[in-house]
This record gives C-alpha cells, sequence and structure tokens, in this order.
C-alpha cells in the first residue's frame, strides 16, 4: 500500500472542477444531441426525455444534499474551492441556461411533429369537434379520477407527491358573508392515463397533453366557484434520505420507512408554467419556502419525460435499421455453456453482443442437476428479470441459492424488497447487504459437480443483471473457470454472507479495502517506469472521475511524462491540458445511442499490459462507501479486444466531445483528412460481421488504421 502525502505535496483545489457543475456539462451533451439536425426526430425526441429524468434525479439528490449542507450551517469549500451557497447559486444559472435551450428545441420539435402528422394542437385552435370530444372524454372517463384538493384552506395541507403533475385552479367562492374569497385548489394529474391525448379526424387530427384537458375543463368541477386561472406545475422534493443501517435490526422495514420518508421530504424545485397566474405562482412559492433560483418558467409540457411516448410512434421513426444485439461469435454453437467456459474465457460486450448468454448461464445453471449452488448480486434488474425467476426455479429444486440483494440502490428499493421476499419464499438465502457500505460489485458464482471435482463458473461484469437496460447500456462481462479468480469470487461471497474479515485476494481488489490503493498502485508504476523515450501509457474508461486521490495521482503521472487518457462520460474533476501539471492528460466523452457504463483500465509502461474492468468509478462514493470489484483480464484475446475498443473511443470524430481545461466541452474535431469514426457504430459492425461469420465458420480479417 502506498504511503499517504504529505499534505504540501497534494494538488491545490483550484486544478478541480467542480462536481455538481461538471455533471450539467454532461447533460448538456445530452442536450446537444437533442439538439443535433444529425440525428433522427425520434432519437432526438428521446435525448430531450433524458435531459429532464436526468435533471430530476440530479435536484432529487445533489441539489437536495446541498441544500441540507446549507441549512445546517455548512460553509466550508469543496475540493474545488466553492462553498455550498456558492454552488447553488452557480448551479441554477446553469441549469436554467440548460432547461432554457432545452425548451426552446422541443418547440421547433413540435413544429417538426406537425409536418409529419402529429400536430400539438394548442386550447386557442380547438374546434367546436375538439371541444366535444374532449368534452365527452372529460365527463365520462377522466373527471371521476380527478381528486381536487383545496391546498390554500386544508389544514393539514394535503401532501402533493414529488414529481407527480398538477393542474393549480384558483376560484372565487363566497364566504359565509357571501364576500368573494381566492382559494388555490389543486388537481394531480392521474397518472394511470397515458400523458398525450389524440384528439380530431382526418385532417384535424392532434394530440393534446392530459392536463390541458383537465384545465380547460377545471369549471366543471367547481359548482359553486368561479374559475380565475389555471396552472400547470410540479414539485420535486428532497429524495436524499440516508439510512444509517449498520445498527438496522430490520433493513427491510428500514428502507421502506425511508420510502415512506422521502414522499414528505421539503421541495427543491417548482417548475411551474411560464404564462402561469402571478397570485398562483406567489402563492406556491411561498407554500413550498423556495426562492426565485429554485423556480423554473416552463415555456412547453412540463415533465419532458412524456416525449419518450412520442418518440415511439411509428409516424416519426427514422428509417435508420436497429441495432440488434448479435450471438457473441465466441459461443456460437456452444451447447453446454459448460465445455466452452473450461476451455477459454469469453468476453460480452453489451449491447452490441446479447445479454442473452448470461441469462441462458443462469438458467442452465437452475435446472443442471450437477449444478449444486448459485450465488449471485443484484443490484437492479428488471420487472420482470428472467434472473430471478431462474434463481426461484434453483431454490425451489433444493440448489443452494445465495443471492445479495442490495435493499439501498437508489429508487429501486421497492421493487429490490419484492425480489428479496420472493426469494425468500422460494427458499433461497436472501442477504441484504453489508452494514454501512452498498454492494455495487456485479458477480455470479456457479458451483458445479464434474467427474468427482468441484468446478467454479464466474461472470463478473461492469453492468447489472438487468436484461432490459443491458440492450441500451455498453457494458462489459467476463465469464471464467480461472481458477485464482474464481476463488477470489469465492471468497468474497463467504465475506458477504459469513461476517468475517475481507482476506487476501489473488486476482481481485475490492473496495473500500484495496481497489483504490491498486489503482493508484498502476498509475504509481507508470510513472516511475516512464522516460522520455519509452512513456508510460493510461488508458481508461469510467462513468465518473471524482476522487482526489485518484486524479492527484494522475496529475502526478502526467508531470512525468505519461500519456493518459481518459474516456469519461459523465462527471470529470479533474483539469486536462493545465502546463506543468495536466498537459499529458486528454479527456474525452462520448454522448450517443447507447449509455456508456463500462469502467475499462489499460496500464502498459515499459513493455507491461495490465487490463482491468471493474464494477467502480473513480468516485469516493465508489472507492470509500461501496463494495466494489476490479477484476485483471488475463486472456489474451479478451485483452486485445478491450484493447482495440478503448482506442476506437479514442479514435471517435463524430460522437466525441473533448474536456477543455476550463471546464466546458468542445467537439473532437475530424479533420479533412480524417474519415469519420463513430465508436458504437464501428462495434455494432464489428459485432454484426463477428456473427455472420461464425455462422459461416468464415474468418474475419479487419485491417489495422493508422487510428490504431
Amino acid at each position: 500500500m502506498m504511503a499517504k502525502k504529505p499534505k504540501s505535496e497534494e494538488a491545490p483545489p483550484l486544478s478541480l472542477i467542480n462536481r455538481e457543475l461538471s455533471w450539467l456539462e454532461f447533460n448538456d451533451r445530452v442536450l446537444r444531441q437533442g439538439c443535433s439536425p444529425e440525428v433522427s426526430l425520434s432519437e432526438r425526441l428521446k435525448f430531450l426525455a433524458i435531459v429532464s429524468s436526468n435533471l430530476d434525479e440530479f435536484f432529487m439528490i445533489r441539489v437536495a444534499g446541498l441544500k441540507q449542507q446549507y441549512e445546517s450551517g455548512i460553509r466550508t469549500a469543496d475540493p474545488s474551492g466553492m462553498t455550498p451557497e456558492q454552488q447553488l447559486h452557480a448551479i441554477s444559472v446553469r441549469a436554467h441556461k440548460l432547461v432554457n435551450r432545452q425548451y426552446k428545441e422541443i418547440r421547433s420539435a413540435a413544429s417538426e411533429l406537425q409536418n409529419l402528422g402529429v400536430p400539438f394542437i394548442s386550447r386557442a385552435n380547438w374546434t367546436d369537434e375538439h371541444l366535444e370530444q374532449i368534452e365527452t372524454w372529460f365527463d365520462y372517463e377522466l373527471e371521476a379520477l380527478l381528486t381536487p384538493l383545496a391546498i390554500s384552506s386544508l389544514d393539514p395541507c394535503p401532501l402533493l407527491p414529488g414529481l407527480q403533475l398538477n393542474v393549480a385552479v384558483l376560484i372565487e367562492l363566497p364566504d359565509e358573508e357571501g364576500n368573494p374569497q381566492l382559494q388555490v385548489v389543486s388537481i394531480p394529474v392521474p397518472t394511470s392515463l397515458p400523458r398525450i391525448k389524440a384528439i380530431g379526424r382526418g385532417e384535424s387530427a392532434g394530440v393534446v397533453p392530459i392536463e390541458e384537458v383537465i384545465a380547460a375543463c377545471a369549471s366543471k368541477l367547481f359548482q359553486r366557484g368561479r374559475v380565475i386561472a389555471t396552472t400547470v406545475f410540479r414539485i420535486t422534493r428532497d429524495a436524499d434520505v440516508s439510512v444509517a443501517d449498520d445498527d438496522a435490526a430490520d433493513l427491510l422495514a428500514t428502507m421502506e420507512e425511508a420510502i415512506i420518508t422521502r414522499r414528505r421530504r421539503s421541495a427543491v424545485r417548482l417548475e411551474i408554467s411560464s404564462d402561469a397566474d402571478p397570485e398562483i405562482r406567489r402563492w406556491l412559492i411561498g407554500w413550498l419556502d423556495l426562492s426565485s433560483d429554485d423556480v423554473y418558467d416552463i415555456n412547453g409540457p412540463i415533465d419532458a419525460t412524456a416525449l419518450f411516448g412520442l418518440a415511439a410512434d411509428p409516424r416519426i421513426q427514422s428509417a435508420e435499421p436497429a441495432w440488434v444485439p448479435q450471438m457473441p461469435k465466441d459461443l456460437h454453437d456452444s451447447d453446454p455453456l459448460w465445455s466452452t467456459l473450461a476451455e477459454r474465457d469469453i468476453l460480452l460486450l453489451h449491447p452490441y453482443e446479447s445479454f442473452d448468454p448470461v441469462v441462458r448461464l443462469v438458467n442452465e445453471a437452475a435446472d443442471d442437476p450437477d449444478v449444486l449452488a448459485i450465488k449471485q448480486i443484484l443490484y437492479r434488474t428488471s420487472g420482470d428479470s428472467p434472473i430471478v425467476e431462474a434463481l426461484e426455479r434453483a431454490a425451489d429444486a433444493g440448489k443452494e441459492v445465495t443471492v445479495l440483494v442490495e435493499l439501498k440502490a437508489r429508487f429501486d428499493e421497492s421493487r429490490n424488497i419484492r425480489w428479496a421476499r420472493r426469494l425468500e419464499d422460494a427458499g433461497a438465502h436472501v442477504i441484504y447487504g453489508l452494514a454501512g457500505l452498498k454492494t455495487h460489485a456485479k458477480a455470479l458464482l456457479i458451483i458445479r459437480r464434474e467427474e468427482g471435482r468441484i468446478m467454479r463458473y464466474a461472470h463478473l461484469a461492469t453492468g447489472n443483471y438487468n436484461d432490459r437496460t443491458a440492450r441500451v447500456y455498453s457494458d462489459v462481462g467476463l465469464m471464467t473457470t480461472d481458477r485464482r479468480l474464481t476463488l477470489d469470487v469465492s471468497a468474497m461471497f463467504n465475506l458477504l454472507t459469513g461476517d468475517s474479515e475481507p482476506v487476501g485476494w489473488h486476482e481481485l481488489a475490492v473496495a473500500p479495502t484495496s481497489l483504490r490503493d491498486r489503482v493508484i498502485e498502476m498509475i504509481e508504476r507508470e510513472r516511475q517506469l516512464s522516460t522520455p523515450e519509452q512513456p508510460g501509457t493510461i488508458l481508461a474508461k469510467v462513468n465518473s472521475l471524482e476522487d482526489p486521490e485518484v486524479i492527484d495521482a494522475l496529475y502526478r503521472a502526467s508531470q512525468a511524462g505519461v500519456k493518459i487518457m481518459l474516456n469519461v462520460r459523465g462527471i470529470c474533476c479533474l483539469r486536462p491540458g493545465v502546463e506543468g501539471l495536466s498537459e499529458n492528460i486528454e479527456v474525452v466523452s462520448i454522448v450517443d445511442r447507447y449509455l456508456e457504463h463500462a469502467r475499462i483500465f489499460y496500464f502498459a509502461g515499459a513493455g507491461h499490459d495490465d487490463t482491468f474492468i471493474s464494477s467502480a468509478d473513480w468516485m469516493r462514493r465508489n472507492l470509500d462507501k461501496r463494495l466494489e470489484t476490479l477484476v485483471p483480464v488475463r486472456d489474451p484475446r479478451c485483452r486485445q479486444r478491450l484493447h482495440e475498443n478503448l482506442r476506437l473511443y479514442f479514435a471517435d470524430n463524430t460522437k466525441a466531445m473533448r474536456l477543455k481545461s476550463d471546464g466546458t466541452y468542445a467537439p473532437v474535431k475530424s479533420g479533412k483528412k480524417k474519415s469519420p469514426v463513430r465508436a458504437q457504430e464501428t462495434m455494432y459492425n464489428e459485432a454484426v460481421a463477428a456473427a455472420i461469420a461464425s455462422e459461416s465458420g468464415r474468418p474475419t480479417f479487419r485491417p489495422i488504421t493508422k487510428s490504431d
């Protein structure tokens, strides 16, 4: 283990980019895809929707956490030199600018939708035919689902859930003496109905948001009062609820209580129609105890995640062919999997290659009479998970099934609680995680009896056991029977289930005990071995880079001449290209059709070739507060595939953005002499070619280009 450096040697705070502002820059890169004329309309709508869903979580967790710090009197600066108050103000300025640009693009997209026969029809343009249809639908279906809440007069005030759309109605009612009195009533928009309602026929056909229908028909709900004005709004609440589980006797009950608590937390953001009635606006801001920085005036449909539904409309689907996941070439005609895995390691590159082999591995283990035990970590999984069904079947069959279900996976707590109970009912041993830590590692271990001996089969990955997200997340998985590695995986499960001390690992590095040390050790090795004639090389791909110790190690390596290329999808607090500090570091980010999610590391100093995949980003939370794994990839064929893909990410000149030293991003220029390179498209085409060649039995030939 490396000794910690004296404080005087550490990089000064201003060498780091603020984490929250870096995240907003990431969401800006998502927005750029939503604004790009080179992206099809359906894909642009998805990116515009993702911007909103990303911001929802950002405000619920990151902004809420900063508000908690400020209200607790914390005035100390973060590693970038900003206090909570300064961060909140800077976030508000940047987020307002981002949202305004997002809705400008949404309004532009609405014009394109109209040209394609999917027009949004504003209330001012409703015809008598539209009004008749809307009122009939309201009277016979919608009204029965509505519950007006007199939020300005009821005591205690009804709870309005976070992220639910509401129609605020300002009504004039007579008091006991007959004098007019104003009252604010909120009508929650039902979530059981589609957000978008089709109206009209033929040339008059179009769509309207359901909240506009409610606003237009609100007077039908108030026979005694007169409707003065209506406004659409949405509240975002603090969801940053921490659970001190070290002493929790019943973690299941504790998490259920935390979920309920989250619903009653204070507001951190108000989204409201830009043409809102001033009286409604003033009352809501005061009622929610928010400042003007927390209010977002929306000129368009609040909660743009509704665009996901429009993006699926066949009328606007692009002619661009779907990218269908391919069968991995190494698993063609591998039946059963056991014999193939006994011969060699298998590297899976999702979603270019199908996630089906992972599901198949668990299914075969569940049904194979020679399989004695299955052990697995489930952090997030799909709503109808075939993996959970296979584990239930295995437990029902009498196999030893042990599953760690991480109940503290944020926003998946309720789903994971249901899975935990189902697996327990099936007879599986269910562990709810480790006290004080989230278990974020992705690991599966299968114990099988073969010819009188025990064989261990392991699957280790960068992504979750979620068959749905595996179609859109770019991840890496490794199937192996390597004895030293599978023994480590077995020891890790014993650590999880046996309340034991960490062991000495053969191959794995495990957070929070050794993963950061191993990463810094590898960076330090590159620094020590680097010479002007043969500089060290570090290629790394992560989702986020925020850990100050890792960043400081990278800075020192850069100063020693190590060539460092980082592919960081989201947050990057490292400041590249600063003379005397980081001039040998290049940072690029790719936002494309798939969400980049893999973590891959390559260290190649002085003839060494060490390659790893990991469940962990280079963030303090991953390295200090989560159980994570760093997995060496030893098989030469698997390493070569990872090297090629890493270099492809840095050759991308179509979707890549380069981080500048001021914290902003600029497109990577392709140059006149360079052909366009789109990493994700190239990887998919290579997967298709490999699958075709495997089926035909013909070898593939890939030329080495200058970029290689």
